[in-house]
């Protein structure tokens, strides 16, 4: 078995690298993000570390050929070739193909949880791969290969791994588009960020408020109920302090009542909450009793893209009972895996307000869309653009 190491800037240049070098039979025997280039620890850039192998198969010896069969003149016809015999078949018969080898995929045996994929043709192989790595989930993934099955075929067989990467970034923006997608539009006066313990509320609140005041002018004010750690109102205190702008802490309905008064004829209020363990629903009833969720306001719930996916499904079912918006998704600059984004949006069928890709206040967040969701899966991430 040969096996080699490959380092690329994204999976699927490491995919075409494995193809170019050990074949289609490769296998992926592991993946890890390395850090790469710098001077003294600084400016290193991520890129993916593969580790491939394939089994080369063995070369048949070639046969003696008998004398008397090399004398005989035998006039041999062409076979043709598999392009001729491709372009030979109707529509009705690729449409048949199709609609076979989709109902065979669907009818693949499952192994401790993981599909089979040997049977994909080509490339696609290697894209399912991809999108298991990138850990979308298995019954998403059925539907974006049969999407890709039908592209394959129509086009004839003919697709490179870059091409198939295109149609997979058709399907997911397709799969997006109806959602709200995209950055706060004013439309709603408050804003409300909620999310657990150490996913960067408060630094992305300060994004949100930053952007909103040097690049939109509007007047801006913050309210925090995080009053059970003085860490954090000290930190959005500053904040407010480097904008100039008014900050209110509220222990109960009443406070908040009186802040959202005090700030009446502000542009917009930014509102931080508690990082509590919200897998109690205690927590999210005693935010309840804080905040009056009404038609003016808007919830967006912050999550980070280094969390289980278990943990994320867990603290937005206990968000239910509150009106969930839009999700931001964090510290994408510190994983190589987005398939969460797309499940949990595709899941609950709800929208992203941002991405955020370090700690840099305003630089570091930027406005998300299907497109910008397709790319940073299909491994155009959001640290690369801004570098």
């Amino acid at each position: 078995m040969k096996v080699k190491k490959f380092i690329a800037p994204n999976m699927p240049e490491a995919m075409k690298m494995i193809r170019n070098e050990l074949g289609k039979d490769a296998v992926i025997l592991n993946s890890k993000v390395v850090q790469k280039g710098g001077i003294f620890g600084f400016f290193t850039k991520k890129n993916i570390e593969v580790i491939a192998a394939v089994d080369p198969q063995p070369i048949p010896k070639k046969q003696p050929v008998r004398k008397e069969i090399q004398e005989q003149k035998v006039e041999i016809k062409p076979a043709p070739t598999v392009k001729t015999v491709e372009i030979q078949k109707t529509d009705d018969e690729l449409l048949k193909e199709i609609k076979d080898l989709k109902e065979m995929l669907k009818g693949l045996s499952m192994n401790n949880g993981r599909d089979s994929f040997e049977h994909y043709p080509g490339p696609l192989k290697d894209m399912n791969q991809f999108l298991s790595d990138q850990e979308i989930e298995l019954q998403l993934r059925k539907e974006i290969m049969g999407f890709l099955l039908e592209k394959w075929y129509v086009n004839k067989g003919e697709a490179s791994f870059e091409q198939i990467t295109n149609w997979g970034k058709e399907y997911l923006v397709n799969s997006m588009t109806p959602l709200s997608f995209g950055a706060i539009d004013f439309s709603k006066k408050y804003i409300n960020v909620v999310g657990p313990t150490g996913v960067g509320k408060t630094t992305t609140l300060a994004k949100i408020a930053a952007q909103a005041v040097l690049k939109y002018e509007k007047k801006v004010a913050f309210i925090t109920t995080d009053t059970y750690r003085i860490a954090a109102i000290d930190q959005l205190k500053t904040y407010a302090k480097i904008l100039n702008v008014p900050m209110e802490v509220t222990y109960t309905l009443d406070d908040f009542a009186k802040a959202k008064e005090k700030f009446s004829n502000f542009d917009l209020i930014l509102i931080d909450t508690a990082g509590r363990n919200f897998r109690n629903k205690q927590y999210v009833d005693d935010l309840k009793s804080i905040i009056g969720f009404d038609e003016d306001l808007e919830t967006i719930l912050v999550l980070a893209l280094t969390s289980k996916y278990s943990d994320m499904l867990d603290i937005f079912e206990q968000f239910t009972s509150i009106k969930i918006d839009k999700f931001i998704f964090t510290k994408v600059d510190e994983t190589s895996k987005y398939g969460t984004i797309l499940n949990l949006i595709l899941k609950n069928k709800i929208g992203v307000a941002y991405l955020t890709n370090g700690q840099n206040v305003p630089d570091d967040i930027f406005e998300a869309s299907p497109e910008s969701i397709a790319n940073t899966i299909f491994g155009v991430n959001a640290h690369e653009r801004s570098s």
